[in-house]
């Protein structure tokens, strides 16, 4: 039986097999956490979007890292977004989830850095919800104008951009 609810079991076994793949990387596992918790929040203001998917391609969406840096030396994007679904469908379909909920969380895994191949509900929450957690590590959040300027630009997702702008315009004041 293939599974396609969105349960709180699912969730959780997925949440232990990325700590399984990332190990002792707590860097790597309070990031993909973070992206779940934004994700989840965007998704509770959507309506119609695949639960399952977001959940599973937020904790999964950099499950390629460690591979890129062995294989290509570099965490760079382009290599994650090669090594991941691989490794996300293994997982889930040692899972057994859906066929079709697992073609489009690989999507989204090998779309999460560059957006070439997709332009789904599921992958702009994943999308927003990335941005949400990297732009403190990626740029001076001091810096309203510009923050300003790339929120508007990237977000894909009223809420995600909503959410952006609480985070860090509230951070400024």
């Amino acid at each position: 039986m293939t599974l396609t609810a969105d349960t709180p079991e699912i969730r959780e076994t997925l949440i232990e097999r990325m700590k399984s793949v990332f190990g002792d990387d707590s860097r790597r596992i309070d990031h993909a956490m973070a992206v779940l918790g934004h994700a989840e929040s965007i998704l509770a203001d959507s309506p119609g979007v695949c639960g399952l998917v977001v959940r599973a391609a937020a904790i999964l969406h950099d499950i390629g890292i460690q591979a890129a840096e062995r294989k290509h030396g570099s965490s760079s994007g382009k290599y994650q977004e090669t090594e991941g679904p691989p490794i996300a469908r293994e997982i889930l379909e040692s899972m057994n989830i859906d066929a079709g909920a697992i073609d489009h969380i690989c999507r989204i895994v090998a779309n999460h850095h560059s957006a070439r191949d997709i332009d789904t509900p599921e992958f702009r929450i994943i999308w927003d919800a990335d941005w949400l957690v990297n732009i403190p590590d990626e740029y001076d959040i001091s810096d309203s104008k510009s923050i300003s300027e790339l929120i508007n630009k990237v977000f894909k997702t009223p809420t995600g951009r909503t959410i952006a702008q609480e985070l860090f315009f509230e951070r400024n004041e």
